[in-house]
């Protein structure tokens, strides 16, 4: 077995040049503690060949398609047991590194990044780094600070977990088949903050109705969580959602919460699908 076909249906653009293979490998930097990394669509290993290289940690792949994993069982027989022939969507990482910290890396299909990204939120306190291609419309959507039209509900809960650097732009022509756009690669590295200083799963929803509707004040924007028309005085609430970083959006969370006792106990978790911008 010397080849995969791409695949439309799986968002599969392979890369086809090593030395942005390397440099997206290098781009590693393994914050204390973490000996595990995992990737997400190895396709036919041209990150995989890089990863298996450094001793410094163990690598294992998560693949969907049959045929790519078929390939590497082939072609990389040193990961063996580390090929994990299933949907990252649907796993449990916890499952799959029981007490382990761990970082993330790959070549990320165009069609689940972000929802990639919101399972790296769900378990945020395992996930201490990540290093991804993607599309680059969204690669400067999680990098964006406040202010831009870009700037939305991935921007603001990403970076309150999350250092996000955007690294490098890659063009379309070094990947089998050529995407449509450009792609570029961003590094996640997790910060201090292990919890917010509010009610998180609240934070979640006002950080999600804010955007919304992100044409309207947040005085407008925020009227479902009943706030008194005392309490949303203040010049913030005539603000829009993108103008807001993540400490204001923290103090906005703490408020809603003064007012409403228990807001968020009868609230359900929120799925991926919730949190679509």
């Amino acid at each position: 077995m010397n080849t995969v076909r791409p695949k439309k249906h799986l968002g599969q653009h392979f890369l086809a040049d090593p030395n942005i293979a390397r440099n997206i490998v290098g781009a590693l930097q393994l914050p204390d503690g973490v000996q595990q990394v995992l990737e997400i669509g190895p396709g036919m290993g041209v990150l995989t060949q890089y990863l298996l290289q450094n001793p410094a940690y163990q690598t294992s792949v998560v693949e969907i398609d049959t045929e790519s994993v078929a390939y590497l069982k082939v072609h990389y027989p040193a990961l063996a047991d580390r090929i994990y022939a299933t949907d990252f969507l649907k796993q449990s990482l916890s499952t799959m590194f029981p007490d382990q910290p761990l970082a993330i890396i790959g070549n990320f299909p165009y069609n689940i990044s972000s929802q990639i990204f919101f399972a790296v939120l769900n378990n945020r306190q395992q996930v201490r780094e990540v290093v991804g291609m993607i599309q680059k419309e969204v690669a400067q959507r999680l990098a964006e600070p406040p202010g831009s039209k870009t700037y939305g509900i991935l921007s603001v809960l990403l970076q309150a977990y999350y250092k996000i650097d955007y690294l490098f732009t890659v063009p379309p022509h070094v990947f089998v088949p050529p995407p449509k756009v450009e792609s570029a690669v961003v590094r996640l590295t997790r910060n201090d903050t292990e919890r917010l200083d509010c009610d998180e799963k609240l934070f979640f929803r006002v950080v999600k109705q804010a955007f919304q509707t992100r044409r309207k004040t947040l005085r407008n924007a925020l009227k479902p969580f009943g706030l008194p028309p005392e309490a949303t005085t203040d010049a913030i609430f005539d603000k829009r959602a993108e103008q807001l970083g993540v400490a204001e959006f923290v103090g906005l969370t703490q408020r809603i919460g003064q007012h409403n006792a228990g807001a968020s106990a009868a609230l359900p978790d929120l799925d991926l699908n919730d949190l679509a911008d």
